[in-house]
């Protein structure tokens, strides 16, 4: 009783209404829920934080942001509460601008799906990809959507696929339900620390996921650690550019990397027979939206 009247109290609020409303009907970050109330970014902070303590909300980490979403379903006792505030009508036009909000949402991610010129990766990954033979245990990290995961899983024994985004995985869940693949896992975790087992995969494939991270030198480890020894890791990322507004819109944490550097991070990692292919060497950077690539390959020692 103490709980649904505490939460009584907290939704007296018209603003914290339309935040909870909000979320539950899909995750947002804070700069979203500002973009939406029109209010400022400390209030918004001050009202996620008094629903968070009543658990009404929960948050998570995806891409770099934290995301705020409805904690609560049919089998609290507050859930009449919270199924009437999603049924009532809006007054402040808040459905539209989140039905905006979310197309552009999905815009960004099917830009950060063709950051590379047609043909760029598709090229780089033939190459990398012809010379292994199933059926082998493979991992992806970062695997998005599920377009690489589909591909690498039409010859590998089991696929694990990889990421923080609980939204990315479900559409990654929902191509492999199309495309008739069953052997997927779908693994929603933090790439820096993973729960599987050490020792037991043959390949890790990393795949523009590094720039989204906040320590690759720590990706690279756990890669290593996963893998048997003499598995392999095939690693696809962006030369270093200067389009910092891949920042903002896409979440990237690093504007490429040097591919040195990334080399001898490989082998810090453990990893020996580290090498290197620059797609597009001699062309110059191209207009905004379009990045040179370069692939690495490396042994578990």
């Amino acid at each position: 009783m103490e709980a649904l009247s505490d939460s009584f109290r907290a939704l007296g609020d018209p603003t914290r209404l339309r935040i909870l409303r909000l979320v539950s009907h899909a995750p947002l970050n804070v700069s979203e829920l500002v973009s939406l109330v029109g209010v400022s970014q400390s209030a918004v902070s001050h009202h996620l934080s008094k629903l968070r303590r009543l658990e009404l909300i929960r948050e998570e980490r995806q891409n770099g942001f934290t995301f705020y979403s409805l904690a609560v379903d049919g089998k609290d006792d507050r859930w009449p509460l919270i199924d009437l505030l999603r049924k009532a009508n809006g007054v402040h036009g808040d459905e539209a601008r989140l039905r905006d909000l979310l197309r552009q949402r999905e815009d960004r991610q099917a830009l950060n799906e063709r950051l590379l010129e047609p043909g760029q990766s598709w090229f780089l990954w033939a190459g990398a990809l012809a010379s292994l033979l199933p059926p082998l245990e493979v991992a992806d990290f970062g695997c998005g959507t599920g377009v690489l995961s589909a591909s690498l899983a039409r010859w590998a024994k089991r696929v694990v696929a990889i990421d923080q985004s609980r939204q990315a995985l479900k559409k990654a869940k929902e191509r492999a339900r199309r495309e008739g693949l069953e052997n997927i896992d779908f693994l929603q975790e933090d790439l820096h620390q993973l729960s599987l087992p050490s020792g037991k995969l043959d390949l890790v494939v990393i795949s523009q996921s590094l720039h989204h991270t906040e320590q690759p030198a720590a990706v690279l480890r756990e890669a290593a650690r996963l893998l048997k020894p003499k598995g392999k890791v095939v690693l696809l990322e962006l030369m270093p550019h200067q389009e910092a507004w891949v920042r903002e819109r896409l979440g990237h944490k690093h504007l490429g990397f040097p591919p040195y550097s990334l080399e001898a991070e490989l082998r810090e990692a453990g990893f020996s027979d580290v090498t290197c292919e620059i797609h597009g060497r001699d062309a110059a950077p191209a207009r905004e939206g379009t990045f040179r690539v370069f692939l690495l390959t490396g042994v578990k020692r």
